[in-house]
């Protein structure tokens, strides 16, 4: 089984970016967490800046199992990730780390949860884990 986690705009400053929204575990903390606990699976990880990269990421996974993503601002306002989402088959499973309809106005909506199999938020590194778990034993198609 081949899944994606795609991480977004700043999540690389995780672990000293607003800790008290984020947390203080790191992406590499996060990502060594989804190792340890899925181990027999294949996984790829990439974190990316840029929307293009993530675009591009998101058609190279399309073929994959699924795919864990989390857009970070991008999920806002990103009408070209929720295009590339809508043009794949692969499963989607957006996740935040924090609560973003307890947070500012502008954090409430997605653009990407419509085109998307699932959101989770606000469980911190936690949603990561439950998103997986999701894909390795969901049965419908």
């Amino acid at each position: 089984m081949k899944i994606y986690v795609i991480n977004g705009a700043n999540l690389n400053l995780l672990g000293t970016r607003e800790p008290e929204v984020y947390g203080s575990k790191t992406l590499a903390d996060i990502n060594a967490e989804i190792v340890e606990k899925f181990n027999g699976h294949e996984l790829e990880f990439f974190q990316s800046n840029c929307e293009g990269a993530i675009i591009d990421k998101l058609h190279e996974a399309r073929g994959s199992d699924g795919i864990i993503l989390n857009a970070g601002a991008f999920t806002h306002y990103s009408y070209a990730i929720r295009d590339a989402i809508a043009a794949i088959s692969a499963p989607v499973i957006e996740v935040h780390i924090s609560n973003i309809y307890a947070r500012e106005e502008f954090r409430h909506k997605s653009v990407l949860s419509e085109v998307c199999k699932g959101t989770i938020c606000g469980l911190g590194s936690a949603g990561y884990l439950m998103a997986i778990e999701y894909l390795i034993n969901r049965t419908e198609t």
